[in-house]
């Protein structure tokens, strides 16, 4: 039970606004083949109109490694911004031409980019002009609430306040075009389980800048 009869109003009052009922949802995602999707960004919106603060991240950093950007998919909230920082031991040259943020700029060894403001909700897939392999996507949610599932599909989303909530799913396989899978969600008591399955595509077809141009 989230509350006591027997707790004084204005206790209850105080514990209620300071979230002592909000949930934590439980995520799980699969593809088709029901194996655990990794990297499924899922956010919850409030229906009817109701305002939540973002719990989103303000920030987010995107490193460069290995001729890699690490990691695959990063969140921020709208309005805010991702880092990019060169941890490899040549020079990268930074773009993206997706539809919510285009940019480019030369980041060099050892060097931390100015921070790169996200105005638009959407995803933003940012590639290298240098390293064609290199791939990152930027999530960017106007939901109050978004996680990104681990190696097993799953993902925490805590404090969410009860109410009913349209969840959304995001995966960089989702093919190109599709309407991204969506639910209802419930929240009441402590705890709430949501699960996805979705077909994925192997790999995203085309070249990067096919890819860019998608989002």
């Amino acid at each position: 039970m989230c509350m006591s009869r027997h707790i004084p109003t204005i206790i209850l009052w105080l514990l209620t606004a300071s979230g002592a009922c909000a949930a934590t949802v439980s995520v799980s995602v699969t593809d088709s083949g029901g194996k655990p999707a990794s990297n499924a960004v899922v956010s919850l919106m409030p229906s009817g109109g109701a305002q939540i603060a973002s719990h989103a991240p303000e920030k987010s950093i995107i490193a460069q490694r290995d001729e890699t950007f690490i990691p695959l998919v990063v969140i921020v909230r709208r309005g805010g911004e991702v880092v990019f920082t060169n941890n490899d031991t040549t020079m990268h040259q930074v773009y993206s031409f997706s539809a919510i943020k285009q940019f480019e700029f030369e980041i060099d060894q050892g060097q931390v980019a100015k921070p790169v403001v996200f105005d638009k909700p959407g995803v933003a897939a940012i590639g290298c002009n240098i390293h064609d392999q290199m791939i990152s996507y930027v999530y960017v949610a106007d939901a109050p609430f978004a996680a990104i599932t681990d190696a097993n599909g799953h993902a925490e989303i805590r404090d969410v306040p009860t109410g009913s909530y349209r969840a959304t799913l995001w995966h960089p396989q989702l093919p190109l075009g599709h309407p991204w899978p969506a639910s209802t969600l419930a929240v009441s008591g402590d705890a709430v389980k949501l699960s996805f399955s979705v077909s994925l595509l192997p790999s995203k077809p085309g070249g990067m800048k096919h890819m860019h141009m998608d989002y």
